[in-house]
């Protein structure tokens, strides 16, 4: 009974506030709005405040309002989860103020919702690489900013996004197509394109190893004339990981695909000598007798 006693009492006040503010809503008098908007955000009812904001903007056009306003309109976006309408709204204001008091952090602003908007690593990351060019252009100009800090470490988890992308992408090529050939050249590539980019990446000692893995299984894949080429590869690759990590937890795996790797280089480098001295007798053999057939 007190359970449905109490919530009576909570929908009857909701019921209660929303009259109250669709009442706001049809007042005529704009500055009673305005007040009533005002109140509503330092409540931290950003929803309401927005609303009310964007209806009473218009009015508000070359008053000294105007300003604060515009500014608060867009902190109702940014808190109610619209970043990017946030920051859109912020770097309209920074533009439109230009000598107000809060255009530094209006600019700021514009490029930390572009931040919350960031969308998951596994999806498409243009939005992370605009929120990483947004916040680079502010400390550029903006050098001495007591955002700076902030921004500078805003980049650094945005990086860190981009980074877990590429391990992924990189790690997926490896994965789905053990016997693919175009697949494992792209692991391969990509893995590379990962150690120039991320070189102390918390996943390098992984990739180099898988790095190794996926030029073996490609070696492996491939026709004989392709192969002593890529063994050689697989080689190096060993070279790269145990340079790098001598004591790396990869180190026995790694360490059986090079014992394979050599053996088969030494054994397609001995075939590709023979071919070649067969080929050199055949020529020397097809020379002798066309000079004998020319004596004749």
């Amino acid at each position: 009974m007190r359970k449905h006693f109490l919530l009576f009492i909570f929908f009857a006040f909701i019921l209660a506030s929303c009259g109250k503010f669709e009442k706001i809503r049809k007042l005529t008098d704009e500055k009673k709005k305005y007040a009533a908007a005002i109140e509503y955000y330092k409540k931290g009812e950003y929803d309401k405040a927005g609303i009310l904001f964007e209806e009473i903007l218009p009015s508000l056009t070359g008053t000294d309002q105007q300003e604060l306003v515009t500014f608060y309109q867009a902190y109702c976006d940014y808190h109610t989860g619209n970043f990017e309408m946030a920051s859109f709204r912020f770097k309209r204001f920074a533009e439109t103020f230009a000598r107000s008091e809060y255009v530094e952090e209006a600019v700021y602003m514009s490029a930390y919702a572009l931040f919350k908007n960031s969308p998951s690593y596994n999806l498409d990351q243009s939005g992370t690489l605009s929120a990483i060019n947004e916040l680079q252009s502010f400390i550029n100009n903006n050098p001495d900013s007591k955002f700076r800090t902030e921004a500078s470490d805003l980049i650094k988890d945005l990086r860190k996004k981009l980074e877990r992308k590429a391990y992924e992408k990189a790690k997926l090529y490896h994965k789905t197509s053990p016997f693919n050939i175009a697949s494992l050249k792209s692991s391969v590539i990509e893995i590379a394109n990962f150690q120039k980019d991320y070189p102390d990446s918390e996943f390098s000692e992984e990739l180099y190893y898988l790095k190794v893995v996926s030029q073996y299984d490609l070696a492996v894949s491939t026709i004989e004339t392709k192969q002593l080429e890529r063994y050689k590869d697989v080689v190096k690759f060993y070279q790269e990981l145990i340079d790098k990590y001598p004591e790396s937890s990869y180190l026995k795996k790694a360490e059986k695909l090079y014992d394979i790797s050599m053996k088969a280089s030494d054994r397609l480098a001995k075939l590709e000598e023979e071919y070649r001295k067969a080929r050199e007798k055949e020529k020397s053999n097809t020379t002798k007798v066309g000079a004998a057939e020319n004596q004749k």
